[in-house]
């Protein structure tokens, strides 16, 4: 059989938690249009959050040719992710690099971040 590990085998209480979610969604004037995939990834953010994780979300939307463009932001859906949850989502808008790591290093167990 398979030799894999979920998330509910391993102890995540005060640990920082990468996930790859595929928030690729629908943006129309800024609002997410369609939630599904990210109503689809709650059980596995909020399992995270009630065992004292904190979680850094990483995704993208659309493909960008000339480097990062605005309209492709994931704000929209980190801003949506945040009333799903009830609680705040933080936000960067760079996924790697000095911005990036300092948002992360300063999450707190039970806390989100998206880049």
């Amino acid at each position: 059989m398979f030799n894999k590990k979920l998330v509910s085998d391993i102890d995540v209480k005060g640990k920082k938690v990468l996930v790859r979610v595929d928030f690729n969604v629908p943006i129309k004037d800024g609002k997410v249009d369609d939630d599904t995939r990210i109503r689809a990834a709650l059980p596995t953010i909020e399992y995270l959050l009630d065992h004292g994780a904190s979680v850094i979300l990483c995704s993208h939307l659309g493909r960008p040719k000339e480097g990062p463009d605005p309209k492709y932001s994931m704000r929209p859906t980190a801003e949506h992710l945040s009333k799903l949850l009830g609680r705040p989502v933080g936000f960067s808008d760079e996924a790697v690099g000095p911005i990036a790591q300092a948002a992360a290093n300063g999450l707190k167990p039970g806390e989100v971040l998206v880049l």
